[in-house]
């Protein structure tokens, strides 16, 4: 075979790693996961409210100017189940969040995205917690959300507040 080498389980034969590398096989940890036009892009939380609106809206303005991709995640709900039976932890059961696919209809349809390259990721967890992970994956530049006004923002902090605490990037509160 020209070109790749296929190697039969049968032989044992394992490709010999890179001598100068510092971990064997080092350059397939290099590789990332995600898709290379978004690396260094602007991560934005969004869940169709408005502060979310206004954050995404900056967001675009923000990736615009640095001619760089925007990448808009939506923190699906998770449920605990409380299972204590055996004295268990609780498990967390991802409930069905089809407000994803209507968020990404909508944002399809959407005039004011037609000027950066974006794409829609679903997480399901902690909202602080998947942003990070999702600025982490994509080696974003800038993490963007939307302040939370209201009696649950008091009571447990925001997710700005909390965020903002434990990312290890820039992060953009918008009013």
């Amino acid at each position: 075979m020209a070109g790749h080498e296929y190697f039969d389980p049968a032989d044992r034969k394992r490709p010999l790693a890179d001598p100068t590398a510092r971990e064997p096989m080092a350059a397939d940890a290099d590789r990332h996961p995600c898709d290379p036009a978004f690396l260094h892009g602007v991560v934005v939380g969004f869940d169709g409210s408005m502060s979310s609106e206004r954050a995404l809206a900056y967001a675009i303005g923000m990736a615009h100017r640095s001619g760089s991709g925007l990448i808009i995640v939506h923190v699906a709900n998770r449920l605990p189940t409380t299972v204590w039976a055996g004295c268990e932890p609780p498990v967390f059961v991802d409930v069905p969040d089809h407000r994803t696919e209507v968020l990404g209809l909508e944002l399809a349809c959407a005039d004011y995205l037609a000027e950066v390259p974006w794409i829609l990721v679903e997480r399901g967890g902690d909202i602080c917690h998947e942003l990070e992970e999702v600025g982490q994956e994509y080696e974003a530049d800038a993490i963007v959300v939307g302040s939370t006004h209201g009696l649950v923002g008091r009571l447990f902090g925001s997710v700005a507040g909390r965020l903002a605490k434990r990312a290890r990037r820039p992060v953009v509160v918008i009013p």
